[in-house]
C-alpha cells in the first residue's frame, strides 16, 4: 500500500507519537490508583522500564499499542512497507527479551493491549488487583507456617 504522505511528512507525523503516557496508560494509572494499588511509573531501575512497576511483588506492567506491538501483525504483516515491518517485529522481538530478562530475575510481568484498557481499564485493573492479593495471600500464609 502506497503512503499518501512523503517521507519526511510521515517521519513528522510518526515521531509526534508518544511513547509513555498514553490515554491507555493514564486510564489504567488512574483506575489503579482508585483502587488503592500504589505503583511506580517508567522506573528506569527495572530492566525494560515497565510502564507501571509494583516493587514490592516483583511485578512489572506494560500497556503496549496495539499497532507498534503487533497485535494483529500476523494477519496484517503484508500490507506493511519493508521499514514498518523490521520495525515492528523488532518492537516484538524487544518485548520477549524484556518478558526473559524480567522472569529470569523473578519479575512478574502483565502486558495489556492498549484498545483493551480503552474499552474497559477495570479489567485489567482487577488482573493486577487479583495478582497482588494472591501473592499478599501467599506472603501472609509463609509467615503463619514459620
Amino acid at each position: 500500500m502506497t503512503d499518501i504522505f512523503t517521507k519526511q511528512k510521515r517521519s513528522e507525523i510518526m515521531s509526534k507519537i508518544k511513547n509513555k503516557d498514553s490515554v491507555a496508560e493514564l486510564m489504567l494509572r488512574r483506575t489503579l490508583y482508585r483502587n488503592n494499588i500504589r505503583f511506580r511509573i517508567h522506573n528506569s531501575k527495572i530492566f525494560g522500564k515497565p510502564d507501571i512497576s509494583v516493587s514490592k511483588y516483583r511485578l512489572a506492567i506494560f500497556v503496549d499499542g496495539d499497532w507498534w506491538h503487533g497485535r494483529h501483525f500476523a494477519k496484517e504483516n503484508e500490507k506493511y512497507s519493508v521499514f514498518w515491518s523490521k520495525k515492528i517485529q523488532g518492537n516484538m522481538d524487544r518485548d520477549k527479551t524484556v518478558n526473559e530478562k524480567l522472569r529470569s530475575e523473578n519479575w512478574a510481568i502483565l502486558r495489556f493491549w492498549q484498545k483493551d484498557i480503552e474499552r474497559d481499564p477495570d479489567g485489567p485493573a482487577l488482573k493486577i488487583k487479583e495478582f497482588i492479593e494472591e501473592k499478599r495471600h501467599k506472603s501472609v500464609c509463609s509467615e503463619i507456617d514459620n
